[in-house]
Protein backbone atom coordinates (compact mmCIF):
# COMPACT_ATOMS: atom_id res chain seq x y z
CA UNK A 1 0.00 0.00 0.00
CA UNK A 2 1.26 3.22 -0.88
CA UNK A 3 2.20 5.59 1.77
CA UNK A 4 2.20 9.41 1.86
CA UNK A 5 4.44 11.97 3.86
CA UNK A 6 3.46 15.62 3.35
CA UNK A 7 6.00 17.93 1.59
CA UNK A 8 8.33 14.93 1.08
CA UNK A 9 6.52 12.45 -1.64
CA UNK A 10 5.28 9.08 -1.99
CA UNK A 11 6.71 5.73 -1.73
CA UNK A 12 5.21 2.58 -3.38
CA UNK A 13 5.93 -1.02 -2.79
CA UNK A 14 8.10 -1.02 -5.73
CA UNK A 15 10.74 1.13 -3.85
CA UNK A 16 10.84 3.76 -5.91
CA UNK A 17 10.64 6.86 -4.48
CA UNK A 18 9.38 10.26 -6.31
CA UNK A 19 9.59 13.89 -4.68
CA UNK A 20 7.62 16.74 -6.12
CA UNK A 21 9.24 20.51 -5.48
CA UNK A 22 8.01 23.33 -6.09
CA UNK A 23 9.35 27.10 -6.49
CA UNK A 24 10.51 29.98 -8.46
CA UNK A 25 13.02 30.45 -10.34
CA UNK A 26 12.85 34.60 -9.08
CA UNK A 27 14.97 35.44 -6.20
CA UNK A 28 12.65 38.44 -4.32
CA UNK A 29 13.39 40.51 -0.92
CA UNK A 30 11.11 38.02 0.59
CA UNK A 31 13.40 34.85 -0.43
CA UNK A 32 16.39 37.11 0.16
CA UNK A 33 14.99 37.55 3.84
CA UNK A 34 14.30 33.86 4.57
CA UNK A 35 17.17 32.51 3.56
CA UNK A 36 19.19 35.37 5.84
CA UNK A 37 17.37 34.06 8.85
CA UNK A 38 17.63 30.40 7.73
CA UNK A 39 21.99 31.01 7.54
CA UNK A 40 21.53 32.79 10.83
CA UNK A 41 19.58 29.76 12.67
CA UNK A 42 21.57 27.55 11.16
CA UNK A 43 25.17 28.44 11.96
CA UNK A 44 27.87 26.86 13.24
CA UNK A 45 28.15 28.14 16.78
CA UNK A 46 31.82 27.41 17.10
CA UNK A 47 32.12 29.25 13.93
CA UNK A 48 29.46 32.43 13.80
CA UNK A 49 28.84 34.47 10.55
CA UNK A 50 31.68 37.06 9.99
CA UNK A 51 30.11 40.67 11.05
CA UNK A 52 31.27 42.01 7.65
CA UNK A 53 30.19 39.43 5.64
CA UNK A 54 26.69 39.90 7.73
CA UNK A 55 26.40 43.63 7.13
CA UNK A 56 27.73 42.53 3.11
CA UNK A 57 24.33 40.48 2.77
CA UNK A 58 22.57 42.89 5.10
CA UNK A 59 23.30 45.75 2.36
CA UNK A 60 22.25 43.23 -0.39
CA UNK A 61 19.01 43.38 0.78
CA UNK A 62 18.46 46.78 1.19
CA UNK A 63 20.07 47.56 -2.58
CA UNK A 64 17.68 44.91 -3.54
CA UNK A 65 14.55 46.26 -2.20
CA UNK A 66 15.43 49.38 -3.15
CA UNK A 67 15.69 48.64 -6.55
CA UNK A 68 12.26 46.79 -6.41
CA UNK A 69 10.52 50.02 -5.11
CA UNK A 70 12.36 51.99 -8.05
CA UNK A 71 11.25 49.43 -11.04
CA UNK A 72 7.46 49.92 -9.30
CA UNK A 73 7.81 53.61 -10.06
CA UNK A 74 8.92 53.36 -13.11
CA UNK A 75 6.03 50.96 -14.37
CA UNK A 76 3.82 53.55 -12.35
CA UNK A 77 5.48 56.87 -14.66
CA UNK A 78 5.92 54.81 -17.67
CA UNK A 79 1.53 54.10 -17.64
CA UNK A 80 0.98 57.61 -16.93
CA UNK A 81 3.46 58.95 -19.82
CA UNK A 82 1.87 56.60 -22.49
CA UNK A 83 -1.67 58.00 -21.13
CA UNK A 84 -0.34 61.46 -21.57
CA UNK A 85 1.33 60.99 -24.93
CA UNK A 86 -1.85 58.95 -26.42
CA UNK A 87 -4.47 61.97 -24.95
CA UNK A 88 -1.78 64.21 -26.69
CA UNK A 89 -1.25 62.49 -30.29
CA UNK A 90 -5.67 62.12 -30.09
CA UNK A 91 -5.24 66.46 -30.24
CA UNK A 92 -3.90 66.14 -33.97
CA UNK A 93 -7.47 65.25 -34.76
CA UNK A 94 -8.31 67.86 -37.23
CA UNK A 95 -5.04 69.44 -38.15
CA UNK A 96 -3.43 69.44 -41.60
CA UNK A 97 0.39 67.61 -41.34
CA UNK A 98 2.63 67.57 -43.98
CA UNK A 99 5.13 64.70 -43.82
CA UNK A 100 7.26 62.24 -45.50
CA UNK A 101 5.35 60.21 -47.97
CA UNK A 102 5.79 58.28 -51.47
CA UNK A 103 2.14 58.41 -52.24
CA UNK A 104 -0.38 61.16 -54.12
CA UNK A 105 -4.04 61.09 -53.72
CA UNK A 106 -5.98 61.71 -56.98
CA UNK A 107 -9.63 63.15 -56.65
CA UNK A 108 -11.91 65.05 -58.97
CA UNK A 109 -10.16 68.47 -58.61
CA UNK A 110 -6.99 66.47 -59.58
CA UNK A 111 -3.67 65.68 -56.95
CA UNK A 112 -0.47 67.26 -56.16
CA UNK A 113 3.15 66.20 -55.98
CA UNK A 114 4.72 67.37 -52.72
CA UNK A 115 8.43 67.40 -52.54
CA UNK A 116 11.79 69.59 -50.84
CA UNK A 117 14.53 69.67 -53.07
CA UNK A 118 17.90 69.93 -51.42
CA UNK A 119 19.24 72.13 -54.44
CA UNK A 120 18.34 73.19 -57.45
CA UNK A 121 17.88 70.89 -60.34
CA UNK A 122 18.33 71.10 -63.63
CA UNK A 123 16.30 67.95 -64.62
CA UNK A 124 13.21 66.60 -62.52
CA UNK A 125 11.54 63.59 -63.34
CA UNK A 126 8.33 62.94 -60.96
CA UNK A 127 6.65 59.06 -62.55
CA UNK A 128 3.35 57.91 -61.26
CA UNK A 129 2.57 54.28 -60.73
CA UNK A 130 -0.87 52.84 -59.99
CA UNK A 131 -1.73 50.24 -57.38
CA UNK A 132 -0.38 47.21 -59.96
CA UNK A 133 2.67 48.93 -60.03
CA UNK A 134 1.64 50.18 -63.74
CA UNK A 135 3.27 53.48 -64.87
CA UNK A 136 0.76 56.03 -65.31
CA UNK A 137 2.06 59.53 -65.56
CA UNK A 138 5.41 60.66 -66.13
CA UNK A 139 5.89 64.85 -65.40
CA UNK A 140 9.29 65.83 -66.34
CA UNK A 141 10.02 69.74 -65.27
CA UNK A 142 13.75 71.64 -66.10
CA UNK A 143 15.32 74.16 -63.87
CA UNK A 144 13.35 73.46 -60.45
CA UNK A 145 14.81 75.94 -58.18
CA UNK A 146 15.64 74.19 -54.56
CA UNK A 147 13.20 74.43 -51.78
CA UNK A 148 9.98 73.01 -51.57
CA UNK A 149 8.02 71.20 -54.35
CA UNK A 150 4.58 71.81 -55.62
CA UNK A 151 3.55 69.45 -58.80
CA UNK A 152 0.06 69.62 -60.00
CA UNK A 153 -1.24 66.53 -61.65
CA UNK A 154 -4.62 67.14 -64.18
CA UNK A 155 -5.20 62.98 -62.94
CA UNK A 156 -4.18 62.18 -66.89
CA UNK A 157 -2.31 59.04 -67.65
CA UNK A 158 0.78 59.99 -70.87
CA UNK A 159 -1.79 58.40 -72.70
CA UNK A 160 -4.71 61.03 -72.04
CA UNK A 161 -7.06 59.10 -70.35
CA UNK A 162 -8.68 60.01 -67.14
CA UNK A 163 -7.16 57.72 -64.56
CA UNK A 164 -9.38 57.03 -61.17
CA UNK A 165 -9.58 58.67 -58.08
CA UNK A 166 -7.70 57.15 -55.36
CA UNK A 167 -3.75 56.69 -53.92
CA UNK A 168 -0.96 56.29 -56.30
CA UNK A 169 2.83 55.84 -55.40
CA UNK A 170 5.05 58.56 -56.83
CA UNK A 171 9.30 58.75 -57.13
CA UNK A 172 10.72 61.71 -57.56
CA UNK A 173 14.46 61.85 -59.28
CA UNK A 174 16.14 65.13 -59.83
CA UNK A 175 20.18 65.81 -61.26
CA UNK A 176 22.14 68.73 -61.70
CA UNK A 177 23.22 70.29 -65.14
CA UNK A 178 26.17 67.98 -64.52
CA UNK A 179 24.18 65.17 -64.21
CA UNK A 180 24.61 63.91 -60.59
CA UNK A 181 21.78 63.33 -58.88
CA UNK A 182 19.93 65.79 -56.16
CA UNK A 183 18.45 64.58 -53.25
CA UNK A 184 14.71 65.01 -52.54
CA UNK A 185 12.25 64.51 -50.04
CA UNK A 186 8.67 63.05 -51.43
CA UNK A 187 5.97 64.36 -49.09
CA UNK A 188 2.11 64.56 -48.70
CA UNK A 189 -0.48 67.36 -46.85
CA UNK A 190 -3.53 65.88 -45.59
CA UNK A 191 -5.75 66.14 -42.65
CA UNK A 192 -6.32 64.17 -39.70
CA UNK A 193 -8.96 61.98 -39.37
CA UNK A 194 -7.99 59.81 -36.48
CA UNK A 195 -5.51 57.88 -34.58
CA UNK A 196 -4.77 54.59 -34.45
CA UNK A 197 -2.68 52.46 -31.95
CA UNK A 198 -2.81 49.10 -33.64
CA UNK A 199 0.71 48.85 -33.57
CA UNK A 200 1.59 49.49 -29.80
CA UNK A 201 1.93 52.81 -30.42
CA UNK A 202 0.43 56.19 -31.74
CA UNK A 203 -0.03 56.65 -35.81
CA UNK A 204 -2.24 59.19 -37.42
CA UNK A 205 -4.62 58.40 -39.87
CA UNK A 206 -4.62 60.33 -42.98
CA UNK A 207 -6.32 59.35 -46.02
CA UNK A 208 -7.27 56.50 -44.38
CA UNK A 209 -3.69 55.61 -44.23
CA UNK A 210 -1.97 55.33 -40.67
CA UNK A 211 1.90 57.19 -40.82
CA UNK A 212 4.41 57.69 -37.95
CA UNK A 213 4.59 60.46 -35.49
CA UNK A 214 8.46 60.49 -36.65
CA UNK A 215 7.09 61.27 -40.46
CA UNK A 216 5.61 64.43 -39.47
CA UNK A 217 7.01 67.65 -40.85
CA UNK A 218 4.77 70.22 -40.02
CA UNK A 219 1.50 70.64 -38.52
CA UNK A 220 -1.28 73.74 -39.27
CA UNK A 221 -4.92 74.29 -38.29
CA UNK A 222 -7.15 73.11 -40.85
CA UNK A 223 -8.49 76.55 -40.79
CA UNK A 224 -5.27 78.20 -42.30
CA UNK A 225 -4.77 75.76 -45.03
Amino acid sequence: MPTSVAGIGTTSGTGVSTTTTTGSSALGKDEFLKLLLAQLSNQDPTAPTDNQQFAAQLAQFSSLEQAQATNSKLDSLLVAQASANQTSTASFIGKNVLFKSTQVGLTDTGGTIMGQLSKSASTLTATITDAKGKVVRTIKLENVAAGALSIPWNGLSDSGAKETNGTYTVAIEAKDASGQSVSVQSQGRAKVTGVTYAEGYAQLIVNKVPINMSDVIEISDASGG
